[in-house]
């Protein structure tokens, strides 16, 4: 099993449907059991995946430890993929390790919950919380959606400089170049000083996948963005066989 999470201090960079799509990779393109675990509030990701509405502020309750995972998991539309949704419960999340005092529980719940699964894909809460820190130092790969812009990128350096300077083990962030627009002068010049960072394009087939609810590679196979998640993908798992 590992654990792919999807992370930025900030929101608005399409991480959740980065989430989704290579949820979707990891489960039709490699057949592999895949959990996607939403730990946003904002519920993003189990909205695009039809994540049952009907079971509210249940999300905080099971990390606590009052229900158990397997009564939460669901089963998707799609083969092989299973959603462990969010609800906003999970606002106090933070609140909820620092009562309970214990660093590790995150990686506890993963482990446990992991033994059903091949990949775990999470969805992050922006910032830099205890949340996050917890995901960080228990994730095998940080996927990181980046706009090309100095303001992105400088976030992804203050989150990389407060993981080394805390002389603790974190997974590494993998940053991704996300919503590129070529045509605008900023994004040209963000791609020109990593070049070999992956770029998933700004695309009106990820624009709709909040509408018809599905990930891009189930209605748009052939669009550039479904084949760019498709290559970030195989660079993942490609990764994680050398481990």
């Amino acid at each position: 099993m590992a654990v792919i999470a999807v992370y930025s201090m900030k929101g608005g960079v399409g991480k959740s449907c980065s989430a989704v799509n290579l949820a979707w990779n990891s489960a039709v393109g490699s057949s592999r059991r895949t959990l996607l675990w939403d730990l946003d509030p904002q519920g993003a990701a189990s909205f695009i995946l039809r994540g049952n509405q009907t079971e509210k502020d249940r999300a905080r309750a099971m990390i606590a430890g009052n229900v158990k995972p397997e009564k939460l998991i669901r089963p998707t539309e799609i083969n092989n993929l299973d959603l462990l949704a969010a609800d906003v419960s999970l606002r106090g999340l933070d609140r909820l390790f620092f009562q309970i005092s214990k660093k590790r529980h995150l990686g506890k719940l993963l482990r446990q919950i992991g033994k059903d699964y091949d990949r775990i894909i999470l969805d992050c809460p922006p910032g830099l919380t205890e949340t996050s820190e917890q995901i960080l130092r228990n994730a095998d790969i940080v996927i990181v959606p980046v706009i090309p812009s100095p303001l992105s990128e400088r976030a992804l350096v203050d989150v990389q400089m407060f993981l080394d300077g805390s002389g603790k083990k974190h997974a590494p962030l993998l940053p991704v170049y996300n919503m590129v627009d070529r045509r605008r002068s900023i994004h040209k010049q963000g791609l020109a000083r990593n070049p070999k960072w992956p770029v998933i394009p700004m695309s009106s087939a990820v624009e709709h996948m909040t509408k018809l609810q599905q990930p891009v590679g189930s209605f748009a196979p052939h669009s550039t963005a479904a084949r760019a998640y498709a290559q970030i993908w195989r660079g993942i798992e490609k990764r994680l066989t050398k481990k």
